[in-house]
């Protein structure tokens, strides 16, 4: 599974386009060569063009070569100078055998450029960041700044990789199943088992892919492309690892920007019921401030939580047309299921209130069609590395969260939902029996620690994010002594996508990392919600 969830709008911007094959040759163990890190992005010590020159350092060894591979065409990538890093797959074993990840570097679109590139780290966790490309230079983020895109380890365009076909395709097929059923919850547990047998078969270490080894490989990437400085930007799950990078790397870090936070101090289960609480709150609340909205939905939060209630006990089962599938698609809404469109559905803000209420008089279709269209779209198959997730997950989250920890989060969050909805965490279904079966040991509990900085950092989150929720932002700025917090209202997950604002106030930030301009959030407006018929 993936933290982020695949949704109409996001695949207009980009957002979950991940990566699908990975070149099959394992780079040679190399050994050291000294090397001086270059004063300007623009260039390395030997005045090269950022990218243009092969280097070792240490372990890690950076050639250029032919860009990553994607699933689908990039323009932003074209032109890009790209090449491969290679990295131990296991730092901590001295015969670890090599992994090879796929590197782009984005030129800045001013002849101009500052020296200090922005380097993205991609969503997920197992979104390969090739992939996100396109979202990045869209929203400007190469506007005077030269923009490095690196697959992490196991993600589509590194050697090996770690998807698992099979796991999305059982994930197509439960949407024609009870969502938290014990029966569902042993197909999941199965297909899980399958994709790890299958990825250890090919040699991987899976204990190695976590976010102490990619924040190592981060922290590579920079000294091998002879980077003096440079700014990280992190989305989703990227901002988990971008305040773990900064915490353990922050050599040459000027900046951090991270949009739609997840702290690794508090990441789980509870964290997903409490993000689900403020977007769900912040998305009704505008609904009910919109006359012809409240006049036309009036209570909506206690109508969700009606149907939730009712589906739990009563699930409903329909059927539905799916783009580029010939027979119709059987659906099962219960409440597991309806919390977890909620939580993606965000993102197509002004339709909730309508799909909610046709729901509630006897239409699931709009409700159906979109939980189906997502499971079953061509962005949902190959592309997430659940071997990577999977790794973050079981490591570094279910071992410092109680099944009773996680439990008690979703009764804080929602007294009223049934038991049975409150034992799957949104985003998270069936996570602790899944790791049971990964079956990789626990990171140091020092994983959890809070990150301590005066790194200059850009915190935003959005007013309408079920996701990661908007007070995440205070929260890590607590130990971020140089943190200017942004809460973007009426934006879902990832402001970044989708707000126009949040692309100035990341650019103005990268700028002026102590004082961004955040003037474009005066005025901002909420949308128009569909009243229907």
């Amino acid at each position: 599974m993936a933290l982020d969830q695949t949704t109409p709008r996001r695949r207009r911007t980009v957002r979950r386009l991940r990566a699908t094959s990975a070149g099959l040759a394992i780079g040679a163990f190399l050994t050291s060569l000294p090397a001086t890190p270059a004063h300007a992005g623009h260039g390395t010590g030997a005045g090269a063009a950022l990218g243009t020159a092969a280097r070792t350092v240490g372990r890690a060894r950076f050639v250029p070569g032919p860009c990553p591979k994607t699933a689908d065409p990039v323009p932003a990538l074209e032109g890009a100078r790209c090449g491969t890093l290679t990295v131990p797959e296991n730092r901590a074993r001295r015969n670890s055998r090599t992994i090879t990840l796929g590197v782009a570097i984005v030129r800045a679109a001013t002849s101009r450029p500052k020296p200090d590139p922005v380097v993205w780290l991609a969503g997920g966790p197992g979104d390969d960041a090739a992939g996100e490309a396109q979202m990045a230079i869209d929203g400007g983020l190469n506007r005077d700044r030269d923009v490095i895109f690196m697959s992490q380890r196991g993600t589509y365009s590194a050697d090996p990789v770690l998807t698992c076909p099979n796991i999305d395709e059982f994930n197509a097929r439960a949407v024609g199943l009870v969502y938290d059923a014990p029966s569902t919850g042993r197909l999941h547990v199965k297909a899980t088992r399958t994709c790890r047998e299958r990825l250890a078969s090919r040699g991987a270490d899976l204990s190695a892919y976590n976010d102490t080894e990619s924040a190592a490989d981060y922290a590579d990437l920079r000294v091998a492309l002879g980077i003096d400085r440079w700014n990280v930007f992190g989305i989703s799950y990227g901002t988990h690892l971008a305040l773990i990078y900064m915490r353990r790397h922050p050599q040459g870090i000027r900046s951090v920007g991270i949009d739609g936070i997840l702290p690794p101090s508090k990441a789980g289960s509870a964290l997903t019921w409490s993000s689900a609480r403020q977007g769900f709150d912040g998305l009704f609340k505008a609904c009910a401030e919109q006359p012809a909205c409240n006049r036309r939905y009036p209570h909506l939060p206690a109508t969700f939580e009606r149907l939730v209630r009712r589906l739990e006990a009563h699930p409903v089962t329909t059927t539905v047309t799916v783009p580029g599938r010939s027979a119709p698609v059987k659906v099962v809404l219960d409440g597991g299921a309806l919390v977890n469109w909620m939580t993606s559905a965000t993102h197509v803000a002004p339709g909730v209130p309508r799909s909610l209420d046709e729901l509630a008089h006897g239409k699931p279709q709009r409700i159906a069609e979109q939980w189906a269209g997502g499971k079953l779209s061509p962005q949902a198959f190959g592309r997430v590395a659940h071997g990577l997730a999977y790794g973050i997950f079981c490591s570094e989250w279910v071992p410092y969260e109680s099944r009773a920890e996680a439990i008690r989060g979703g009764q804080d969050a929602f007294p009223s939902f049934p038991r049975p909805v409150l034992a799957q965490a949104p985003q998270l279904t069936f996570l602790r029996p899944d790791c049971g079966v990964w079956n990789v040991p626990a990171a140091p509990r020092s994983i959890r620690n809070v990150t301590r900085s005066d790194i200059p950092t850009l915190a935003l989150s959005g007013g309408f994010d079920s996701q990661t929720g908007a007070a995440n932002g205070p929260y890590v700025a607590r130990t971020l002594s140089r943190a200017t917090v942004v809460t973007v209202p009426y934006e879902p997950h990832v402001v970044f996508a989708t707000s126009r604002c949040a692309q100035e106030i990341t650019a103005s930030f990268f700028d002026h990392p102590t004082a961004p301009r955040t003037g474009c959030l005066t005025g901002l407006k909420p949308p128009r919600f569909e009243t229907g018929p």
